[in-house]
Parts: C-alpha cells; sequence; structure tokens
C-alpha cells in the first residue's frame, strides 16, 4: 500500500471531497456571520445598543454575540456528527479495500 494507491482510491477521494467541501462551506457561514456582527458593530452601533425591551440592560448586541457563539457549537456538532456518521464509512471503506 502506498501513497499513490491511497489518492486513487475511490471512497478516499470522495472522503477527501465531502470533507473539504463541508468544511469549507462552514467556514464560508461563521466568517460571514462573525463579519457581518463585527462590520455592524463598526457602521451601525446604535442597532446592537438598543435594549431587548424598554427597561433592560441587555442589548441585542448581546443577543446576537451569544447567537455568534451558538452558531460556532451547532456547526461544531453538525461536524461531529456528520464525521462519525458519513466519513468514518468511507475511512473504513477505503481502510478496507486497502489491506
Amino acid at each position: 500500500m502506498n501513497l499513490q494507491s491511497i489518492q486513487n482510491h475511490p471512497a478516499f477521494r470522495q472522503l477527501a471531497t465531502e470533507r473539504s467541501r463541508l468544511g469549507t462551506g462552514m467556514s464560508i457561514v461563521m466568517a460571514t456571520a462573525y463579519f457581518a456582527y463585527i462590520l455592524t458593530v463598526a457602521f451601525w452601533p446604535r442597532l446592537l445598543g438598543l435594549p431587548l425591551w424598554s427597561g433592560t440592560v441587555i442589548t441585542w448586541g448581546v443577543l446576537v454575540g451569544v447567537g455568534l457563539i451558538a452558531l460556532g457549537f451547532a456547526l461544531t456538532a453538525i461536524y461531529v456528527r456528520r464525521a462519525n456518521s458519513r466519513f468514518d464509512k468511507l475511512n473504513k471503506l477505503c481502510l478496507e479495500d486497502l489491506q
């Protein structure tokens, strides 16, 4: 078993492609959400400084910030679920065929 035989295996190619697509897509989602938040802070700070309801000290900025953290956890959970199901199956198939 050499590197070239692994790289040419269909299951390995599919695994590499799916992992790359998922990782890139999730990175784009997180980066877009984060930079949208930062740009809102920079150019429209009053929006994030508005209280959620009158008489409270909790602002929309706090809620959106917590939402960004939750988005990070959610994306991680999605990736782990995909890795434990689809990616592990492809990896096992590749290892079985190459042994």
